[in-house]
């Protein structure tokens, strides 16, 4: 049976604006089953949403049950006000509105924390980042605040300076992490942080003509380098394709596929440790 760590029900790979639309009045149950069953008939079992704020993930969850699947959300991600995250999260400006936010998410029933820390890949540019990133003092408080609540925490991260501070921090998960340095992939082994690459993000887009593929190439390439390295320190690595992402799919093996090629024979155990930790976390 199958998992996949990090996906957006409420997206669908194809273009995001309408897609949100889609449930804008209320989530969409049809739809939300639709897929549902694709995971099914592909053998999922295990499902752990990014999140939304219009309850299409806490819908997933309610239904879930009934395809055989365990479905964790965070209900909404939650991200600092004028950073990467508003058009799909919560937003705040201080910490007191970040740990208000925290309490309510928890009272209305989310599995977990999802903070946004940094911005995302330039697929034309490799080396890029959209942002840079929340600085290393205000990660902890965050990762702190929802700890002490008794929350796990899923971060969205990317860049050496931001993952190296989260894991430092104690964070749970790290989505995505790109382009990372052997002092990040250090500080998440030692520090027992389960990574989710998302190579499905960046493999996707091979062939598609959207992006530079020179430059696609060079980013999927420092990912997988990355998750060979990782490996080999003992990191935890689970799969995650970010289902709802442009030209990913929901109920795809694709994160399997470039795992695989990645980690190479070892990759079956390497993944279950993975994905024990985050079942066991989230």
């Amino acid at each position: 049976m199958y998992a996949d760590c990090h996906i957006h029900m409420v997206l669908d790979g194809v273009d995001w604006k309408k897609a949100i639309g889609r449930h804008r009045e209320g989530p969409d149950r049809d739809w939300i089953r639709a897929r549902l069953e694709s995971y099914r008939r592909a053998g999922f079992t295990y499902l752990r949403d990014g999140g939304d704020r219009w309850g299409v993930g806490a819908m997933a969850r309610s239904l879930a049950p009934e395809y055989g699947i365990l479905y964790r959300t965070p209900l909404a991600p939650l991200c600092a006000r004028g950073h990467y995250g508003a058009f799909i999260g919560e937003s705040y400006g201080s910490l007191s509105e970040f740990s208000a936010l925290v309490a309510e998410q928890k009272a209305r029933g989310a599995d977990f924390v999802k903070i946004m820390i940094s911005g995302l890949m330039d697929f034309d540019r490799f080396g890029l980042l959209t942002e840079e990133g929340l600085d290393g003092k205000t990660i902890r408080a965050l990762v702190d605040i929802a700890h002490q609540a008794g929350m796990s925490v899923m971060a969205h991260a990317n860049g050496s300076t931001v993952v190296t501070a989260a894991a430092e921090a104690g964070v749970d998960s790290v989505e995505h992490g790109a382009y990372l340095d052997r002092e990040a992939l250090e500080a998440m082994a030692e520090n027992k942080v389960v990574w989710v690459p998302t190579l499905s993000t960046v493999g996707n887009l091979r062939g598609k003509g959207r992006f530079r593929e020179i430059a696609v190439e060079a980013i999927l390439q420092s990912a997988t380098e990355n998750v060979r390295s990782f490996a080999s320190m003992g990191g935890l690595i689970a799969p995650g394709t970010d289902a709802g992402a442009w030209a990913v799919p929901h109920g795809g093996m694709t994160e399997y596929a470039l795992l695989e090629q990645a980690l190479g024979d070892d990759s079956a155990p390497i993944l279950e440790r993975g994905i024990q930790a985050i079942r066991e976390r989230f």
